[in-house]
């Protein structure tokens, strides 16, 4: 079975010339349709610049960085366009627009497939806003929502589309840990249900027992936990 992701000899490095840092060193990790992979480790380690570059939100360096099969590193923008619509990305800063409602901001996100344009986009907004516990404010703007209820709808953004991969970046961060278990379950959900590939970076000892695998990084490295020795 080929992986949904694939990363080998992956390198990143930020700034330029003497200011340049390498930020990632020679990471290697497949994950599989349908798995569960929850990304720990100290803040500063580099998850969320491994995140990014899963989803195509920055160009990868060097190495491999295969998404569905389809090489990152060197895409066009047209590929990384079709990439990008395989992935649902839910963001730590939720990253709503203000100016619209819970509902406007999850039907953006099926408006990008043409698969769902001749559906009712209200309703399939409403009924994953219901999903997740938020039926009563489907019409409120995301400004009036308390930090847990954006997070959620940020997660109902990402889901909606029924993606390949879910991407994750901290998404219990706002919720208490009886909706931050819920929204997690609701993901492994998708995840069975679907054959949909979730990889989730989180601090939340709370939920690691949801993961099928969990992968440490430190340092810019995929370390074994035990013994903290680089996985190169």
């Amino acid at each position: 079975m080929q992986p949904a992701i694939s990363i080998h000899n992956l390198n990143h490095y930020f700034g330029e010339g003497d200011l340049r840092k390498q930020v990632l060193f020679n990471i290697n990790l497949e994950v599989y349709s349908g798995e569960i992979v929850i990304m720990t480790g100290p803040s500063g380690s580099g998850k969320t610049t491994l995140l990014t570059l899963m989803g195509g939100l920055r160009s990868a360096q060097e190495g491999s960085l295969k998404i569905l099969g389809q090489e990152i590193k060197g895409a066009s923008k047209r590929n990384l366009i079709k990439i990008r619509q395989n992935i649902g990305y839910i963001f730590q800063a939720h990253n709503l627009l203000t100016f619209l409602t819970a509902r406007q901001n999850v039907r953006m996100s099926l408006e990008l497939h043409d698969r769902y344009l001749e559906q009712n986009l209200d309703q399939l907004a409403d009924d994953i806003l219901d999903t997740v516990g938020l039926s009563h404010r489907v019409d409120y703007y995301a400004d009036s929502l308390s930090g847990g209820q954006k997070q959620r709808v940020a997660i109902a953004r990402a889901l909606v589309s029924r993606p390949k991969i879910v991407l994750a970046d901290e998404p219990t961060a706002a919720l208490d840990k009886k909706s931050g278990r819920d929204v997690v379950e609701l993901m492994e959900k998708l995840a069975k249900e679907q054959g949909c590939t979730i990889l989730l970076v989180t601090h939340d000892s709370r939920i690691l027992d949801l993961a099928d695998r969990i992968v440490y990084m430190e340092d810019g490295c995929l370390v074994d936990a035990d013994s903290a020795i680089p996985l190169h």
